[in-house]
């Protein structure tokens, strides 16, 4: 740790603090045009990650008051948004969970904080949001705690990045699903049509990376005007238990409804349960199934969408 900080230094994070909350508008009284202010933002986002979960833990990772936390819980209970139930082992605390009126109300939300910040982006010139993106994630690992593990970045793809999503796909269904060949040239040739036929403006692929590795992807391809089609959704396991593959979805999702698109469409197997589980967090609805034979092993395929 040093020994001083000087004047000139704090004045200039003091500067930034300023300059950054006014950019994204978090002061305003209500965030996004939205009848919440900022705190009850941000207690919708936790509960909206957990099915269930103790006021008094999303207190400590907020830092709210207890009071003023116990204000937003009643005003949100009061407004039908969530649901409590007391703890068996201390019936002066409570379990949170949001309602379907909640969860529409965050996801409103959601739409409205990705449309701001993908506008805020669009208007950087080309690289730029790349260049920012690096910037904003060299502060947090900065001022995180040594002992924090590193957070997995998303970032567009480099040479090589096309490389690594067919031969990841190739190798870790093989050693789980027992895959064979077969799915390698179908992966590499969905990848082959995406660098061949790309449409920056309508189409796009996120790598997942640690530590400066890439450990996820995932792409969003144009299917027609109003369809786009997610594929090749991968996380390695030395990018797992960081909810990589849903933060790769709602990326994608996000840039869709960006592009304009109006069903986001995906095909996907029975027995792929954790990709799944994902697809139906994000929203996704399974409209049709399909028994088949393919890649060496007898399988059901699955048709899901996503109405945006």
């Amino acid at each position: 740790m040093r020994d001083a900080v000087s004047d000139p230094e704090v004045a200039a994070v003091r500067a930034f603090n300023r300059f950054y909350t006014r950019k994204l508008g978090v002061l305003d009284q209500h965030l996004l045009q939205s009848p919440y202010s900022l705190a009850e933002a941000r207690v919708l986002y936790e509960l909206a990650q957990r099915d269930d979960v103790a006021a008094k833990q999303i207190g400590a990772e907020l830092g709210l008051d207890a009071g003023y936390l116990s204000r937003i819980i009643q005003n949100f209970h009061h407004n039908g948004l969530i649901s409590r139930a007391a703890l068996p082992t201390d019936k002066r605390q409570h379990r949170l969970a949001l309602t379907a009126k909640g969860r529409a109300a965050f996801a409103k939300l959601d739409r409205a904080s990705q449309a701001e910040v993908a506008a805020l982006l669009a208007q950087l010139p080309r690289g730029a949001a790349e260049r920012l993106v690096a910037a904003m994630q060299s502060i947090e690992r900065l001022l995180q705690p040594a002992a924090t593990s590193p957070l997995a970045t998303l970032r567009g793809p480099r040479p090589g990045d096309i490389g690594f999503v067919v031969q990841s796909h190739a190798t870790l269904y093989a050693a789980d699903y027992g895959f064979d060949a077969s799915f390698e040239a179908l992966v590499a040739e969905i990848a082959g049509k995406f660098l061949a036929s790309y449409d920056a403006a309508r189409e796009r692929c996120w790598i997942a990376e640690l530590d400066g590795e890439p450990v996820g992807s995932v792409l969003l391809v144009r299917d027609s005007d109003a369809v786009a089609k997610l594929r090749l959704l991968l996380v390695t396991p030395q990018g797992r238990g960081q909810h990589l593959g849903q933060r790769l979805v709602d990326e994608a999702t996000g840039f869709a409804r960006h592009c304009g698109y109006r069903t986001i469409s995906l095909w996907t197997q029975s027995n792929l349960t954790a990709a799944r589980n994902i697809y139906q967090q994000a929203g996704f609805e399974l409209v049709e199934t399909k028994p088949h034979r393919s890649f060496g092993q007898d399988l059901i395929g699955e048709t899901w969408e996503l109405q945006l």
